[in-house]
């Protein structure tokens, strides 16, 4: 089983985590579609790509918590500083000195150390302990960091009622992040008992404070109806707020959304920045349907060899289009070539400076 799980600390003594797919991993043992979100509207986006190239993949009905980035606090900095210098030593000394003084927040930040192995051997279970401390102390970074090692069983024993509860403890603190993967427990119902009014409630309070993943799941959960009315209007609203934050998924599903005139009024031209982001980020249903785009002179001039480029792009990601494919197998071998040269050259840039998906 693959797990992706990431902490950083700010330069303003937060300490918060992020994963592509974290608890999704755990809980569903789900893989991301190549998106930047572990959110349960994107689970089986993938699939249904390849069986309708032209229409926007319909959302997943059951997708699991995931760890974003963290609320800033204070606390002290000189520990935080020396890490963010990569002083890890420094700042373990540090933590351990204000430790001692009863600082949780230096808690934090030592199970932080201990727990990604940096200037130390890794220790799981010394993390965890540290971790435990900081959350008695009432730190709310350690809660949602122990609620996450809970659930993933690092350090100490894997038990998802514990996540729940450490979640809700945080999420009683106005920590966003652990509202919002408190949302998708109950979403689940999984650590907490099935709720999809108080999932919604959660995951819109993430949402209003700027929790990209949460924008882009509240927009599902309008479109569908689920723990609230549907509304058309609020979907488009929450999955733009989404896109704005450059969250590739959303900025492709905002994108087709502008071009349908769904909730909104249509918009090609703003249909098409958003689609090239998207396409830019490694979203293989925005570059398929870039592709489209140059074929047919949807938002920009006809060009079959930037159409070309977009489809093998897409193709190489795994996306599968016959039609397209005999589009581009019907070019002059010219074009072709240069189309295969520019998606060559598009994947090697992308190799040495990766984008955030």
């Amino acid at each position: 089983m693959r797990v992706l799980y990431c902490i950083a600390v700010t330069k303003a003594g937060a300490i918060w985590l992020a994963g592509a797919i974290v608890l999704a991993v755990l809980f569903g043992g789900i893989h991301p579609a190549g998106a930047e979100t572990s959110s349960w509207a994107q689970k089986e986006k993938s699939q249904a790509q390849t069986k309708q190239k032209k229409s926007r993949p319909k959302k997943a009905a059951r997708r699991t918590p995931t760890a974003q980035t963290g609320k800033k606090r204070t606390g002290n900095s000189a520990a935080y500083i020396a890490f963010d210098q990569g002083k890890y030593l420094t700042a373990l000394e540090l933590a351990q000195a204000d430790a001692k003084k009863g600082d949780p927040s230096a808690h934090t930040l030592i199970g932080r150390i201990y727990g990604e192995g940096f200037g130390v051997s890794r220790n799981a279970a010394a993390a965890a302990q540290w971790y435990t401390r900081g959350a008695q102390l009432g730190d709310v970074n350690a809660m949602f960091a122990l609620g996450l090692i809970a659930a993933q069983g690092r350090g100490v024993k894997k038990d998802r009622l514990a996540a729940a509860e450490m979640f809700e403890q945080a999420a009683r603190k106005g920590h966003a992040e652990a509202n919002y993967n408190l949302g998708l427990l109950f979403l689940n119902g999984d650590g907490k008992p099935e709720n999809p009014r108080r999932a919604a409630q959660h995951i819109k309070y993430a949402a209003e404070q700027g929790v990209a993943a949460a924008q882009y799941d509240l927009s599902a959960l309008y479109q569908k109806g689920v723990g609230v009315d549907p509304d058309a209007y609020e979907a488009s609203r929450w999955i733009r707020l989404a896109a704005e934050q450059g969250m590739a998924v959303a900025q492709y599903d905002y994108s087709v959304m502008l071009l349908r005139g769904m909730g909104l009024k249509q918009d090609v031209h703003k249909a098409v920045g958003y689609m090239r982001e998207a396409a830019e980020k490694g979203i293989a249903g925005a570059q398929n349907r870039l592709a489209y785009m140059y074929a047919e002179g949807t938002g920009f001039a006809k060009d079959p060899i930037e159409m070309a480029k977009w489809r093998l792009i897409a193709k190489a990601g795994g996306l599968a289009d016959e039609a397209m494919d005999k589009q581009v197998a019907a070019l002059p071998e010219k074009k072709r070539l240069e189309a295969e040269r520019a998606a060559i050259e598009w994947q090697e840039q992308r190799d040495v400076n990766p984008l955030n998906q």
